[in-house]
């Protein structure tokens, strides 16, 4: 792989390794530095498409042959990308691995795409491994209030006094999506698909009786602004929605995926951050204007943010 990022690091724009748009180079990167997180996850790319203003294609486990980070770390070479910027699938099949084909359908040339995942796996029913929230920004909701709302949301987790003797160690995992931010919790052991909705889920009609409901609340006496539960997306409300939790949701990984502004522009990428570097000096202007090339360029530094047991 490292010979796969010296050939990232010469080109003048990594999304654009041959001149057209094409992620596939940037991801494979990020796939092998992900590969102990995403280890047994399928993966997800939703495909933007220019001619239908916002709209997209998922591609994804659940409906064709499921595609690994170590496939996809395997994938991609410089010989591939020059084939992928010569023709299309169909006229270079054969001389493709299984891997490589897969590789080109999921992350498709000359289309920007988001990199996600299976939280819990695919398909309904099965075993939680980690519980995923999703704090989501409403307009109206600066970075910076979203950025006090992960850090203060971190912390009551680990305040909660109970919550080590239900999941074992508690180590509250953040990540900057390129717009908002996703805090994780890590089982040390799997649980039944009936774990989430017992202790996670957030209910409209009774959401204290989750751990979620405890945490909202707490959130939104601490906060200066409105704070909700639940999976609707409101103007000047952050939402905690922890609903893509169950297996058969996707998330967004947690280092490299593009986010997109629209069908043409990347406007932030994902990174891990740690509550210390929420509270830094300038921290909202250093994510807002974070960049592929800067992920690259400082890949070593990110992988040590992610939870040791994925390093």
């Amino acid at each position: 792989m490292s010979t796969l990022l010296d050939y990232a690091k010469k080109t003048r724009d990594v999304i654009r390794p041959l001149g057209a748009v094409d992620v596939l180079l940037f991801y494979g990167i990020i796939a092998n530095a992900l590969e102990k997180f995403l280890d047994g996850k399928e993966i997800a790319a939703r495909i933007w498409l220019p001619s239908a203003g916002r709209g997209y294609v998922l591609k994804r486990g659940s409906d064709i042959a499921p595609l690994y980070a170590s496939e996809l770390s395997e994938a991609v070479t410089p010989e591939l990308l020059e084939l992928r910027s010569k023709g299309e699938l169909s006229n270079e099949g054969k001389k493709l691995t299984e891997a490589q084909r897969k590789a080109w359908t999921y992350f498709v040339p000359r289309h920007l795409c988001d990199f996600f995942y299976a939280t819990n796996n695919e398909g309904a029913g099965k075993p939680i491994e980690r519980i995923f929230f999703d704090l989501d920004r409403g307009k109206g909701i600066s970075l910076e209030q979203a950025i006090a709302g992960a850090a203060s949301f971190a912390q009551i987790i680990r305040e909660d006094k109970k919550l080590e003797e239900l999941i074992g160690t508690v180590d509250p995992f953040i990540a900057w999506t390129g717009r908002s931010f996703h805090v994780f919790l890590f089982l040390e052991e799997p649980q039944p698909a009936s774990f989430y909705g017992k202790y996670f889920q957030y209910g409209k009609n009774t959401p204290m009786d989750s751990y979620t409901g405890r945490w909202v609340k707490a959130l939104s006496e601490r906060m200066d602004y409105k704070v909700s539960g639940g999976h609707e997306k409101r103007e000047n409300v952050l939402t905690v929605d922890p609903s893509q939790t169950p297996s058969g949701k996707l998330c967004r990984v947690p280092l490299g995926s593009l986010h997109m502004g629209d069908a043409s522009t990347v406007d932030g990428v994902s990174i891990p951050v740690t509550e210390k570097m929420l509270k830094e000096k300038g921290i909202a202007g250093k994510l807002e204007s974070y960049k592929p090339t800067d992920v690259l360029f400082n890949l070593e530094k990110h992988v040590a943010d992610l939870p040791v047991k994925f390093i």
